[in-house]
């Protein structure tokens, strides 16, 4: 037993215990005008990140060297047009020795045939050469520019305005460049001038082709409910886009021309990276932010519109006359804001 007193009664005050409220279940919308008050905010930081992630150096076109292919496939062509010549000349003979009116007949047809390969073969033996022009004025146009050569820039200049003088939209700059060439002593400063009046309102044009083929793609692959249709649909578009973006800049290629842009424009892609970064930006645009909230078909749509600007930002660095000098060349993250509503914002 202890000798310590019996403690006395008291009274003590109580602080109430903070209650702590329990989280309710997210509501459902109830009703259409519910869900249009829903908005759903994308983390702007990934976003930039994947636009960023996108972006690559300017493309630029593949050395042509020495190819043992190219050597066999060229003996194999001329081995394949003698047989043929050889067939033709005996169908012929075959026909004057039944009757010298159907051997006539074969012989104008064939005399037809003669004309129409070769205007085939002029036609893209002609985009092949426009495609070069264009090659020569971009590494003309830079080397005038890094060196500030004024004749050279000059020469480049005038080839520009030629290239570029069926195009309506260069009008007016045409004009003022004409009215203020003699004022412009330094070569680099002549072809800034060159850049902004000739190139920017075609730039201008190009942003928006390139825009409207990526809107295109995006609501398409969006809605469509096969993989393969998708995939028809984004090599349609692609070589669509890059045959126009080439002949708003006057460089309008034939059939091999335009197989060989689109060559270099995938294979820049698939160098840099920009094929393989399309399964990144799924997780890091749209699974964290659209298509967690919406769906991952829409998200697939905006992520084809972003790589189909890529394309067309590729296709214009082949196309455009001059490098991006003076003025800022595009990057995705100037479609993205226009692409995202595509996406549900």
């Amino acid at each position: 037993m202890s000798d310590l007193p019996p403690r006395r009664p008291a009274a003590f005050a109580v602080d109430p215990v903070p209650s702590t409220p329990v989280p309710q279940p997210a509501r459902a919308p109830r009703s259409f005008s519910d869900l249009e008050r829903v908005r759903i905010e994308p983390d702007e930081a990934l976003e930039a990140e994947a636009a960023a992630a996108l972006d690559a150096e300017p493309a630029t076109r593949r050395r042509r060297t020495f190819s043992f292919g190219k050597l066999a496939l060229g003996a194999l062509g001329a081995l394949v047009s003698l047989a043929f010549g050889l067939a033709l000349d005996a169908f012929v003979r075959d026909l004057f020795a039944r009757s010298d009116w159907l051997g006539w007949a074969a012989l104008g047809l064939a005399g037809l045939l003669v004309v129409g390969l070769a205007g085939v073969v002029g036609r893209e033996m002609l985009g092949i050469m426009r495609l070069n022009d264009v090659e020569r004025e971009r590494s003309d146009g830079r080397r005038a520019f890094e060196t500030d050569s004024a004749p050279e820039a000059t020469a480049v200049v005038s080839r520009l305005s030629k290239l570029v003088s069926a195009r309506p939209e260069t009008a007016a700059g045409r004009e003022r460049l004409q009215a203020l060439r003699d004022d412009v002593i330094d070569g680099r400063d002549l072809i800034t001038l060159a850049e902004r009046e000739l190139l920017m309102p075609l730039d201008a044009r190009a942003r928006a082709l390139v825009l409207a083929s990526s809107k295109r793609v995006s609501v398409v692959t969006a809605v469509s409910p096969r993989a393969f249709m998708d995939l028809a649909f984004v090599l349609f578009e692609t070589v669509r886009l890059i045959r126009a973006v080439s002949t708003l800049y006057g460089a309008r290629p034939g059939t091999i021309g335009l197989f060989r842009l689109v060559r270099d424009v995938l294979a820049h892609l698939a160098v840099t990276g920009s094929i393989a970064v399309g399964d990144g930006i799924v997780g890091q645009v749209v699974g964290h932010g659209l298509a967690a909230r919406l769906s991952a078909k829409l998200g697939e749509g905006l992520v084809n519109g972003l790589l189909t600007a890529r394309i067309g930002i590729a296709a214009m660095d082949l196309c455009r006359p001059l490098p991006f000098l003076s003025v800022q060349r595009p990057r995705i993250g100037d479609f993205l804001n226009d692409l995202k509503p595509m996406g549900g914002e």
